[in-house]
């Protein structure tokens, strides 16, 4: 047996595939690659399948992981070359590797954020005067009692550094978020916290994760 770890795109429109799903996919194209995955011991076996930093719905990425153990005899590029067979749209393997580093070692996640408004440049000025504000509310869902509520969630803490300009009519931003196991960011959350506090609405726009880092800013493998 030998463990594994894939790094995949999830880019176009796989970004819109639950986590769930995902996982379901890789089963079933585990399968049609004839990759013989290990499969856990007792009462409910499974196969080991471990995803390194789940993520949101409507968000691409080109840095997922995955990490696997297999029974099979088989170099890791041949893995990568059959699971790009049979992999649904927009899911790409881009590398496998078995030396690799454990998932709590993660600690921050770079984004970039892609808007466009009617008014770029108005838009612009009132996302930087929200970045720079020392404190930045979002309204995250909770529960008091078996009521379910909106509470106010200080969000500036979780921003480690940012750039933002206009590029080919686009708003541009790109961004460092924490995303350890103990402090993160949900990236749809800084995004709509955004929209809610310039009170504007947007034409387009997207959100890519490009990076996973370490605490000392090395690229997470």
């Amino acid at each position: 047996m030998q463990e594994i770890r894939l790094r995949f795109a999830k880019t176009d429109t796989a970004k819109y595939i639950s986590h769930l799903d995902i996982n379901r996919a890789f089963q079933r194209a585990f399968s049609r690659a004839k990759i013989d995955l290990w499969f856990t011991e007792g009462f409910n076996p499974h196969p080991y399948m471990s995803f390194s930093l789940p993520l949101s719905l409507g968000v691409e990425s080109l840095c997922e992981n995955v990490d696997i153990r297999i029974l099979n005899d088989i170099s890791n590029e041949e893995i990568k070359n059959k699971m790009n067979e049979v992999l649904p749209s927009g899911i790409r393997i881009v590398e496998v590797y078995s030396d690799f580093m454990d998932s709590h070692d993660i600690a921050f996640s770079d984004y970039v954020y892609k808007f466009e408004f009617n008014d770029n440049e108005m838009a612009l000025g009132k996302i930087k005067s929200v970045l720079e504000q020392d404190e930045i509310l979002a309204l995250k869902k909770g529960k008091k009692g078996k009521k379910r509520i909106l509470k106010e969630t200080d969000i500036k803490q979780f921003i480690d550094k940012y750039s933002i300009s206009i590029r080919d009519n686009q708003i541009v931003l790109n961004i460092r978020l924490l995303a350890g196991s103990d402090k993160n960011l949900n990236p749809s959350l800084l995004f709509d916290t955004i929209i809610r506090l310039i009170e504007m609405d947007f034409e387009y726009k997207s959100i890519s994760r490009i990076r996973l880092l370490t605490k000392d800013l090395k690229e997470y493998k």
